[in-house]
């Protein structure tokens, strides 16, 4: 059920849909994720762009189908792991309701295999949490025009895209190495020092340079050109 503002005598759900007095021609947007600062965050985010509505919310997973088929969103955010179900089954409830709304995920890596299973189900772009936000904007705009957003540009085709990702991560496991530090390694090849990964990765220096102690003993490079090269040379980040 829907929050409406009346007393009722019942508890609340934790879904907050938003009134839409926009003109049609807005994007239409509900996001479900955990955290409160998570969706206020977006919300400031994407109230700074005149095309997008927030037209309402869904704090813990459990409500977002319903809410999306009430209030018939052209966009579904998907972002924190839903406390009461997984991205999956939230996933699978809202394809079975059968929404028109495109399903973008919001996801803290593109080389999983949940994003892979995601894909499969049915959503329309991922976008990694870190990401800038003209790249989140890019890629709403893109699946409005019914194709698929992978991380930071357009995917040509689903399949491609699942091919790319499952090609990207046989070849990192190929190596022994974890998402992180092919985290890592992306850093490294674009140029970012040790202190720069720290921040972005929201860990210390020293961890970092433990980890990239790992990923010379794994690849066999000495020194972060050779690790540029190794990369380059095996398409690790392909499709990542």
């Amino acid at each position: 059920m829907l929050k409406t503002g009346r007393r009722t005598g019942r508890a609340e759900p934790s879904v907050t849909p938003v009134c839409d007095a926009q003109a049609p021609a807005r994007i239409r947007i509900v996001i479900s994720g955990e955290y409160p600062i998570f969706r206020q965050g977006l919300r400031r985010l994407l109230d700074s762009e005149a095309t997008f509505a927030i037209v309402g919310e869904d704090a813990d997973g459990s409500s977002v189908d319903a809410l999306t088929r009430d209030l018939d969103p052209d966009v579904v955010l998907l972002g924190c792991a839903p406390l009461k179900r997984s991205v999956l089954d939230t996933i699978r409830a809202l394809v079975a309701r059968g929404t028109r709304a495109r399903i973008i995920l919001l996801s803290d890596k593109i080389d999983t295999a949940e994003v892979t299973q995601a894909f499969a189900l049915g959503v329309r772009g991922v976008v990694l949490k870190d990401a800038e936000p003209e790249i989140l904007f890019g890629g709403i705009r893109h699946v409005m025009t019914g194709s698929i957003w992978l991380g930071d540009k357009p995917a040509q085709r689903v399949d491609t895209g699942l091919k790319q990702l499952t090609a990207a991560r046989r070849r990192s496991q190929a190596f022994g190495l974890t998402p992180r530090e092919v985290e890592i390694i992306r850093a490294v090849v674009g140029g970012c020092s040790n202190r720069e990964i720290a921040e972005r990765s929201s860990i210390s220096e020293n961890t970092v340079k433990s980890h990239l102690t790992h990923i010379f003993n794994k690849s066999g490079a000495s020194s972060r050109v050779e690790l540029a090269l190794f990369a380059a040379h095996h398409r690790l980040l392909d499709g990542v």
